[in-house]
């Protein structure tokens, strides 16, 4: 369980720290939620930026230290250093059924560079038709109290039901394109090894939304041309490496949830591979592995339920460079993966139940780490040095 909340002074909470170029004004972090942290390498604390968010999603720090925080019922909250929390106008009209509604946010990469071009802000969210929903790739610029602007950029060419099983995480490869996973959907039969389906897979885009002239499956006339890896089940944690490489945390069933190094043209399996169990019948799912289809790097153990996943790069954590943070739902875990060439050679628990859900892991602007959890009344966390 956290520790109970106690307000300090603010001068007793950062002591003037200055991260990544910045410095992060005390008064920004009025309530330290864990006063030390003990892992392997660093002492931590953990401290509530802001709270009051609606099952909040997703995280991004703007160039002014301020943040963008979707909730899924379909409000986006801007939020100031000062944890002060006002909603913008202008977001489209979710469908926040099930596990749908207001889901990924990133920043463009140039954002806050030149003269504003690049000024956009990329949203995922779950959008109803006459069929079901389907996830849908939109950006916008950020005005003073609102969205404007606002482009519908893609949408997955099949609307369906159940609610469930969105993927929606957003990740920027170093050429200027886009990477946007969609889950299979949950529906029957399954989706996910139909390349002429979006379902249960990672899709790449240009940055207004359209199809790069050098995508995988360009060539195969069965394929769909957005599409950069299939049979993935229902990715909910992505993220680029400064080295370039992709690599994702997915949901298994029962158990068998995932970690993936994603390579576009591949086929990471589901459902014809799986290390997890059907939920009813507690019988394995697939095969362990298949010629032709990928194997996941790692497999957590029991249930990770994955969500969220951040590199380390800041110099204030020169223990973890280049190591992965994973967040957990089901599980309340944040683990540290140390990866190793293509594997992972290790991993520590980092938190364990002390904010609960843990929805979203990034790395700020300013060389913090910031987690949300997944709660009907969630915060913002800051995860900062002990001393």
């Amino acid at each position: 369980m956290p520790a109970p909340l106690r307000r300090l002074p603010a001068a007793l909470l950062l002591g003037g720290l200055a991260v990544g170029g910045q410095a992060l004004a005390a008064e920004t972090l009025p309530e330290t939620v864990v006063e030390r942290i003990e892992t392997e390498h660093h002492d931590l604390r953990l401290e509530r930026v802001a709270t009051g968010f609606e099952h909040p999603w997703a995280v991004a720090q703007l160039p002014d230290g301020s943040f963008l925080v979707s909730e899924r019922p379909g409000r986006l909250a801007h939020v100031s250093e000062s944890g002060e929390i006002s909603h913008l106008e202008g977001v489209p009209e979710v469908n926040a059924r099930g596990q749908g509604g207001l889901l990924d946010v990133v920043l463009h990469p140039d954002y806050g560079t030149g003269d504003g071009e690049h000024d956009w802000v990329y949203f995922t969210w779950s959008q109803a038709g006459s069929d079901g929903t389907a996830t849908t790739l939109s950006r916008a610029r950020l005005g003073d109290g609102a969205l404007t602007d606002v482009e519908e950029l893609f949408v997955q060419d099949r609307f369906s039901g159940p609610g469930r099983h969105y993927g929606s995480r957003l990740a920027w490869l170093p050429d200027g394109t886009l990477l946007m996973s969609i889950g299979d959907r949950g529906s029957q039969p399954p989706r996910a090894q139909d390349k002429g389906d979006h379902a249960g897979s990672v899709l790449r885009l240009t940055e207004t939304g359209g199809v790069p002239d050098d995508n995988p499956f360009l060539d195969d006339g069965d394929a769909l041309e957005a599409l950069f890896s299939i049979g993935n089940r229902n990715i909910q944690g992505m993220t680029v490496t400064a080295d370039g490489r992709v690599w994702a945390t997915e949901h298994g069933p029962l158990g068998g949830d995932e970690l993936n190094l994603i390579e576009g043209g591949e086929n990471y399996g589901w459902p014809e591979v799986s290390l997890g169990v059907d939920y009813s019948t507690r019988q394995p799912i697939g095969a362990d592995s298949l010629p032709g289809m990928r194997d996941p790097v790692h497999v957590f153990d029991g249930t990770q339920a994955p969500s969220g996943l951040a590199e380390v790069t800041s110099e204030h954590f020169p223990e973890w460079q280049g190591n992965l943070l994973a967040g957990g739902l089901r599980s309340e875990l944040l683990k540290r993966l140390v990866l190793e060439g293509d594997g992972m050679a290790e991993s520590e628990v980092i938190l364990d139940g002390e904010i609960g859900r843990i929805r979203d892991v990034r790395q700020g602007r300013d060389g913090a780490l910031y987690l949300l959890d997944d709660d009907a009344r969630g915060s913002l966390y800051r995860l900062v040095p002990a001393d």
